[in-house]
């Protein structure tokens, strides 16, 4: 590789670290904003969609969009997964710690592996059933030694439903096959907008004009940087980055938020949770680096299956 390729890698690197990062961190601040979940997400999406348009603008991309059209539907209905999703991880948070919220949510990339085989008859390997087994007994170690009685549980269920969401995300822009990730994902935001803006008008209105200004600064900085910022840097790292660089380095999310969790927030989480958590850590990754074998394989023969494809590739919060 020149000398020029090996700097667009460094760079791409440093990139996915700061992104991973600053994606651990996200949870610090929601916990700053006194808003509902719900409201929080619609205007996480709102400041994102004008950032991304800006850099979509700036790339010449948005003249693109309209050959699209035919996928619309198949985005607008991942965009509407990805709004709940974050309403659910932002409710997670309310009820237990980062720590567990995250650790929760880090189920999601089994839930892809199991929901294809059910509903696109992708077989599973061994490696596969292994690490399934494994990341169930790491979850069954954060729920049974659940240290803040309901409340914890409580938390970490809509953990699992936001991990759950973040799945159905996956399997739908599986569905829509190759897209740019930064126009899918503006797109995605469009979706996610159009959906919440009645969402929280009728379940809880809004209250946004009642933020004192450390909450305004907090959900400027989630949208414009951990949303807007750090998803373009994240998506046009891509492209210089092996599969399995992009999924070991993902792994630096989960381990800030549990150290911001502790440390920053003074969260409490017991060693068993703790250990249960690095058990799903371990065994996601793992599947992760097996997709990766396996689109290598497939890509040889010629067969690449969609879902294993977004499923290594993607990270998002």
């Amino acid at each position: 590789m020149s000398e020029h390729g090996n700097r667009k890698q460094a760079v791409a690197r440093l990139q996915i670290v700061f992104s991973m990062i600053t994606f651990g961190s996200i949870g610090v601040f929601v916990k700053n904003i006194s808003l509902i979940p719900a409201e929080i997400a619609l205007w996480r999406g709102v400041i994102a969609f004008a950032v991304l348009f800006i850099f979509l603008l700036a790339s010449g991309k948005i003249a693109e969009i309209i050959k699209l059209k035919h996928k619309l539907w198949k985005l607008f209905l991942s965009g509407v997964a990805m709004g709940f999703n974050w309403i659910l991880l932002f409710q997670a948070y309310n009820y237990t710690s980062v720590a567990l919220s995250t650790l929760s949510y880090y189920f999601a990339p089994t839930l892809v592996i199991i929901a294809s085989s059910i509903l696109f008859k992708e077989k599973l390997n061994t490696k596969q059933i292994v690490c399934f087994l494994s990341s169930t007994l790491g979850l069954v170690l954060i729920i049974g030694v659940s240290g803040g009685g309901s409340s914890d549980m409580t938390g970490i269920l809509f953990g699992l439903g936001a991990a759950t969401l973040y799945a159905t995300v996956i399997l739908f822009n599986k569905a829509t096959g190759e897209i740019d990730g930064i126009t899918r994902t503006w797109l995605q935001f469009v979706s996610a907008v159009i959906v919440l803006l009645p969402y929280v008008y009728y379940t809880g209105g809004f209250h946004i004009m009642e933020l004192e200004n450390m909450g305004i600064i907090n959900l400027l900085i989630i949208g414009i940087i951990h949303t807007g910022i750090i998803y373009y840097m994240y998506f046009s790292s891509l492209a210089y980055l092996k599969g399995q660089q992009v999924a070991i380095l993902s792994y630096i999310d989960p381990l800030v938020a549990v150290l911001a969790s502790v440390f920053i927030l003074g969260e409490f989480i017991t060693a068993l949770q703790l250990l249960g958590g690095i058990i799903i850590l371990i065994f996601a990754l793992l599947m992760k680096l097996n997709l990766r074998g396996d689109q290598d394989e497939a890509y040889g023969r010629g067969r690449l299956s969609p879902v294993r494809a977004c499923a290594h590739r993607e990270h998002i919060k």
